[in-house]
Formats: C-alpha cells, structure tokens, sequence
C-alpha cells in the first residue's frame, strides 16, 4: 500500500465511523422522528384520505405514494446529516485541522457523503419496513430501485455539502430544506400522477429533478412512472458527478471554511 493511499483510507474510515456513531449515538433524533413522520403520512394520506380518492395508476393510493415517502425521507434525511455534520466541523474549526493534514480533499468530501447516504438509506430501510404493515410493497425492478436510491442520497448528501459550505450561521442551514427542499418534495409527484394535471403544468413539473427521482424509484418498486426512465437515470448520473467536481473545487479552494 502506498504512503499516500494508507493515511487516506485511516482518514475515510474515520469520517465515516465518526458520521455514523453520530446520528446512530442520538437516534431518537436522528431516525425516530423521520419514522413518526412517515406513519402520520401513511395513516392520514393512505388510509383517511386515500379512500377517498380511490385508485391512481392502477395501483391503490396507498400503494401508490408509498416510493414517493420512502425517496422524501431519504432526501431530507441525507441532506440533512451532511449540512447539520459539515457546518458543525467548521464551527468547531475542527474543519481546518482536517484541511491541513495530508489528507486528500476527496477524501474529506467522500467521508461526509457517505455519512449522509448511510444515514438517508438506513431512514429509508426503516420507513420500507413501516410501511408493510400497511400495504403489500413488491420490488419488480431491484436493480434500478438501489441504483436511484443511492443516486438520490448522494445527490442530496453533495447538496448538503454545499449548502454547508456557503452556511454562515445555524439559520443558514435550515433556509434551504424549508423554502427549497420541502416545496420540491411535495410538488414531486409523491402524493399525486402529473397526468393528472393541465398540459402546460406537466411541463412545468419535469423541471422539478425531486419529480425524476421519485418517478424512477416508484418505477424500482410498482414498475409504473410518468416520465422516460432512461432520461431520469442519466439526469441523475449527471447531477452527481457535476456536483461532486462543484464540491470538491469548494473545498480546494478553502471558500466558506470560516464561520
């Protein structure tokens, strides 16, 4: 093993032992509450209100917004580790302890990532589990149900990681999964099919990436989606290396590493 690939690997292992020891150490916090959550949504949209509403794309209501659940916990909760972990380092200027060592960036930047995918997959494990005791939950496509999964956590981990970056303050962190995130997610297709609306809003809502995701992920599990998956795959493929080269530039050039 190389003199530089060994320190790099101890650093990896660290960053990640230590992100995970973090939000396993507080659980209550870290993955009770998404799972509290997710058991209002499907008592309230899938029981209450689903019978109402009846069938959607052929499958039972609840049936139907059960993915679009699975991918919101899993966005907000990898989004939400890597912004929470990261902003805390540079506060604590643990952060420029960890710039100054011979560790490579990517290293850093791939320590943090994995944290926030490990914790938005393990949310989102926990959420596909709650959600059997209230419909039957069959994977036709496995394959493209873990790759959109895990696309999707790193996609929202690398966001995290710059939304972190560019934090000044606590406040900072919270603006963006409030007015950002939380509008996107809802307007993703979770809860409704957007053949459902007018023509001109179909087109309006393909803008919207968080519509890919949850379309892609529910074609993983009930084989059905509103959208091409090819172009959803891609758009994803894409989204992930681009942010990766926009984060790992942050970090090399040290913008935003002091509060």
């Amino acid at each position: 093993m190389s003199s530089e690939l060994r320190p790099n690997l101890v650093a990896l292992n660290t960053i990640v032992y230590r992100e995970v020891r973090r939000f396993t150490r507080i659980w209550p916090q870290t993955l009770l509450p998404p799972a509290i959550t997710m058991v209002l949504y499907f008592v309230i949209f899938g029981n209450l209100i689903g019978r109402q509403i009846g069938d959607m794309g052929g499958f039972t209501y609840m049936e139907y917004i059960v993915p679009g659940l699975i991918m919101m916990s899993v966005i907000t909760n990898s989004y939400g580790n890597v912004v929470s972990s990261f902003f805390g380092s540079k506060f604590q200027r643990s952060i420029e302890e960890l710039m100054v060592s011979p560790v490579s960036p990517h290293t850093i930047l791939i320590g943090y990532t994995c944290g926030g995918v490990l914790r938005g997959l393990m949310v989102g494990v926990i959420v596909t589990i709650l959600s059997l005791f209230f419909t039957d939950l069959q994977v036709h496509h496995l394959g493209v149900t873990i790759l959109v999964v895990v696309l999707t956590a790193t996609i929202f981990s690398l966001l995290g990681f710059i939304n972190a970056v560019f934090a000044r303050n606590f406040d900072d962190i919270s603006i963006i999964p409030t007015f950002v995130l939380t509008p996107l997610t809802y307007l993703g297709g979770v809860f409704y099919s957007i053949t459902l609306l007018p023509p001109f809003w179909q087109t309006v809502s393909l803008a919207n990436p968080v519509l890919h995701m949850v379309n892609a992920f529910r074609y993983g599990i009930l084989g059905v989606s509103d959208i091409r998956i090819g172009i959803a795959i891609t758009f994803m493929l894409v989204a992930t290396v681009v942010l990766y080269i926009a984060c790992a530039r942050l970090l090399v050039s040290g913008r935003g590493m002091r509060t």
